[in-house]
């Protein structure tokens, strides 16, 4: 399994950090494939369950929201919006008169897997495009890469207290409180290295990469427990096979999807005043 997943990261990591480097829209077509195969999971794993959220909103949704916010940032939000909610309700409404009689409770699933993939993972796109947006995804992104290389490592050597035995009983809260170190330290020194490398004026500095770094790692363990909800509810232990060793597109995002709207607003946010 080790072994699997090692050659999986050789493999696609310089991949992604060279599209990372790219941009514009050889990074907007990656992040749109990438958030299009995990809605495809996870409207998968709901119909697991007996539900029936639409895919083809879902996937449309998710498309319209990354296109939107790369071409025009927030300003087309409000009618995506607006347009999604009519829709899902209008296809839901037909698919209850043809005798669907669980339509309102698919209804609530066709919006909230397009929002919770669609919407946050637009936020990946809107973090690329910000002042110095190379270096804030390569941080964003470490933050969740480190936070998780410190706890699978420290948690398979020590870990004995189980963190969550329901949703995730391989995770234990020596392996939480390692990847929160490794990844604060991790990504205060890469912080430091982008310093240099970016461009002078730089809002990048070590105290921000160790505040990106800390509430990353703390926050964005979320996102992988709530995957884990939604998998054990499916009866799945993987969200999909596209992967060997990693499981789908969903189960390496899950993170990803907390990571980069945190990531976003504080930077943006609260980083203006700090």
């Amino acid at each position: 399994m080790l072994l699997k997943r090692t050659l999986v990261v050789v493999l696609l990591l310089p991949i992604g950090l060279a599209v990372i480097y790219l941009g514009g829209w050889y990074y907007t077509v990656l992040v749109a494939i990438i958030l299009l195969l995990a809605g495809y999971e996870f409207v998968a794993l709901f119909r697991e369950t007996g539900y029936q959220p639409s895919l083809w909103i879902t996937l449309g949704a998710i498309l319209l929201f990354v296109l939107g916010r790369a071409l025009t940032g927030f300003a087309s939000s409000p009618w995506m919006l607006s347009l999604l909610i009519l829709v899902s309700m209008a296809y839901h409404l037909f698919s209850f008169e043809r005798g669907r009689d669980q339509a309102g409770t698919d209804f609530g699933m066709t919006l909230s897997s397009s929002l919770y993939i669609g919407w946050l993972g637009a936020y990946l796109i809107s973090l690329r495009e910000i002042s110095d947006g190379l270096w804030w995804v390569l941080l964003v992104l470490s933050s969740v890469w480190l936070a998780d290389m410190g706890a699978y490592m420290v948690g398979r050597l020590i870990g004995r207290h189980k963190m969550t035995p329901r949703l995730s009983p391989g995770k234990s809260w020596e392996g939480y409180l390692a990847g929160i170190m490794v990844s604060t330290i991790g990504v205060t020194l890469l912080a430091l290295l982008f310093q240099n490398l970016a461009a002078a004026g730089t809002e990048i500095n070590p105290l921000r990469g160790a505040m990106l770094g800390f509430t990353i790692s703390v926050l964005s363990i979320l996102g992988d427990l709530g995957a884990s909800m939604i998998k054990r509810q499916a009866g799945k232990k993987d969200s999909g096979t596209l992967l060997p060793g990693h499981g789908g597109a969903f189960d390496r995002i899950d993170s990803w999807l907390w990571a980069g709207v945190i990531g976003y607003y504080m930077i943006s946010g609260i980083f203006s005043v700090v």
